[in-house]
């Protein structure tokens, strides 16, 4: 059996699970549907991610600004209540009048700065949304990463970073400026490009990377070589993962987006990044979308888009918290349960590594989050869980889990529990909790009246 030990007198540690939020966008001009829009601001989030991509046209053929789609797009997410980490992953025609992903430089400088200007003054000043601006989106594989941009040699993207950060500054002198968004934490140009900002003393707020694994334990890891890259840079800069997901599959079935180890995955990888100190993560994404082709026509090579109809059309991956007609899937309750477990963390150890758990209080309630997850060693695990330093007297006990059951009321965005009972607990308190293999659980204990 898995011993769980949780201290519930509290160590006075803050609990910041909202520095673990959600993603969206690169595929489709569409705003955020407003039932998912609804959906993310029940979780509470103070920062998500976006892509400002060229098929919003922001700017005409003449260079003059359009802000209509946009606006339309940056209300929705508004809609949810956090502040914006906004891509940049724009190519005006008028400034980048060959479709060739490798040419980084628009053909007036000037012109350009003046463009991402006007953009961060719209967004950061005249709507106070976005907080933080990532120069480019995954340029060590440009198209392949539903980018226009394909810059590997860090001395173009350090000229490209400079060029636009140094614009967004001038607009908003309060923003946070980072990238390079790298699909390869190690890949060029984010090794060399940190190194150059350090030699150089350009500011870097934050530096970026995305990572699509099943492994909680490589996302950990990355966190820590991140840190290790950056360990020279003064001030240092704040650790993003601006997307992440478990793994691309073989497979790209519909069963396979409800499967449990699914929400299982996802639970323990947050879980990592939490023990590991990231500043923020950024779960992509929030709903599923078809591509348009047209969309991508003015600014994306033939092979480019017929890359992003495969990847979102024909064999989609279905990483969506939300299908594309609003199908729910079981990771949004991952997110919801994060928010059930307070704002101070406990101590909490396990004495099995494939089963991972958080516990947190907000003033007497205490909350337990399990996981049952293992590549190596997937299977049933019987958990004691073992509480003190409890305040005795009556609790209700409330158990959840996510398992192949699919216990909750869609409609309602609401998980339905497995067991609900009136309790009394002394200062120590044990339970029993059944985890079958990949599978999520939260224990609450709240206080009640006799």
């Amino acid at each position: 059996m898995t011993r769980v030990a949780i201290d519930a007198a509290g160590n006075g540690r803050a609990l910041e699970l909202w520095r673990h939020s959600v993603g969206l966008g690169g595929i489709s001009p569409e705003p955020l549907p407003a039932a998912a829009a609804a959906a993310v601001r029940l979780l509470r989030p103070r920062l998500v991610r976006i892509f400002v991509q060229e098929f919003f046209r922001a700017w005409n053929a003449s260079g003059r600004a359009d802000w209509r789609r946009l606006d339309a797009y940056l209300d929705a997410v508004a809609t949810t209540g956090a502040k914006v980490v906004a891509a940049i992953t724009l190519k005006p025609p008028v400034l980048f009048p060959t479709i060739d992903a490798a040419r980084w430089q628009p053909t007036d400088t000037g012109r350009w700065q003046e463009l991402i200007r006007a953009l961060v003054h719209r967004y950061s000043v005249e709507k106070p949304l976005v907080t933080h601006w990532e120069i480019g989106n995954e340029p060590d594989i440009g198209e392949a990463g539903g980018s226009p941009y394909l810059i590997r040699d860090a001395r173009d993207y350090l000229a490209y970073y400079r060029l636009t950060a140094q614009a967004v500054r001038q607009a908003f002198p309060a923003a946070r400026v980072g990238g390079p968004a790298n699909a390869g934490l190690l890949n060029p140009p984010l090794p060399e490009f940190v190194e150059r900002c350090r030699a150089e003393g350009t500011r870097l707020d934050f530096l970026s990377w995305h990572l699509y694994h099943s492994d909680p334990d490589l996302h950990a890891h990355q966190t820590a070589v991140a840190r290790l890259l950056t360990r020279r840079l003064e001030p240092r800069p704040e650790l993003l993962l601006t997307e992440w997901n478990c793994g691309f599959s073989p497979r790209t079935d519909a069963e396979q987006s409800v499967q449990p180890w699914r929400a299982a995955a996802v639970a323990a990888i947050v879980l990592a990044l939490h023990r590991a100190g990231l500043d923020y993560s950024f779960y992509y994404h929030v709903h599923d979308q078809r591509c348009c082709p047209a969309d991508f026509a003015p600014f994306f090579s033939p092979a480019g888009i017929a890359g992003m109809v495969r990847h979102w059309n024909e064999r989609p991956h279905r990483f969506g918290l939300f299908g594309v007609d609003g199908e729910l899937r079981p990771q949004y309750f991952v997110f919801q349960m994060l928010t059930a477990l307070g704002d101070e963390e406990l101590d909490a150890s396990s004495t099995d590594p494939a089963v991972r758990v958080l516990a947190g209080r907000r003033g007497s309630d205490v909350a337990i989050l399990a996981v049952n997850y293992s590549i190596d060693a997937p299977g049933e695990r019987l958990v004691q869980l073992c509480l003190g330093g409890l305040r005795a007297g009556p609790r209700r006990l409330a158990l959840f889990r996510l398992d192949a059951a699919q216990r909750w009321s869609a409609p309602e965005l609401r998980l339905l529990p497995l067991e609900t009972r009136r309790t009394w607990v002394g200062e120590h308190h044990e339970c029993e909790l059944r985890l079958p293999a990949h599978s999520v659980a939260l224990l609450r204990l709240d206080t009640c009246e006799s």
